[in-house]
């Protein structure tokens, strides 16, 4: 296993790792396996409001019913505030009734990651972007929805792309 790191002209440091057959490396060899964006906690203080850092790099929480997606019934999709990788679609958006936007399916397997969260004594499931590794919520095993699972994200962890022609107003 080779493990490339460089930094890329917007500032992102590519970590890529790649299975190789004894074979030497090429740089203009193309990879298609999965890339990380990194940067240093002063990089993303600076990109990142205090909201959205406390969040997305402190594993915070924004309060119940205050994050601007709650109640969006848009259609499109919606992606990491920090870095912009694609994480939910609308279509497995649901009101739980819980206070943060939740979804029963993350857009690809390959757009979150979850991890083992045992912070406050409270066993849980933290849900982070694949790509920059920003705290985007917890998941839990209660939904009632196709896949029994309910994605609880923050907000302010999100940006989101409204589809064109899309409104949260009812057709008349």
């Amino acid at each position: 296993m080779i493990s490339i790191s460089f930094y890329s002209n917007s500032g992102y440091k590519i970590l890529r790792n790649k299975e190789r057959d004894h074979q030497s490396f090429r740089k203009s060899e193309i990879f298609t396996e999965e890339v990380k964006a990194i940067k240093s906690e002063g990089e993303w203080r600076n990109i990142l409001s205090p909201e959205e850092f406390h969040v997305l790099r402190g594993k915070g929480t924004e309060p119940a019913f205050t994050g601007k997606f709650l109640k969006n019934k848009k259609k499109g999709t919606y992606v990491c505030a920090a870095c912009g990788n694609e994480l939910f679609s609308s279509e497995t958006k649901f009101d739980s009734g819980t206070g943060w936007p939740s979804f029963w399916a993350p857009i690809s397997e390959a757009s979150v990651e979850e991890n083992a969260d045992n912070r406050f004594g409270i066993r849980r499931t933290e849900v982070v972007c694949k790509q920059c590794g920003g705290h985007l919520g917890h998941v839990f095993g209660d939904s009632p929805t196709p896949t029994g699972q309910r994605f609880c994200i923050n907000s302010i962890s999100l940006k989101f792309k409204e589809q064109e022609g899309s409104s949260d107003k009812p057709k008349k």
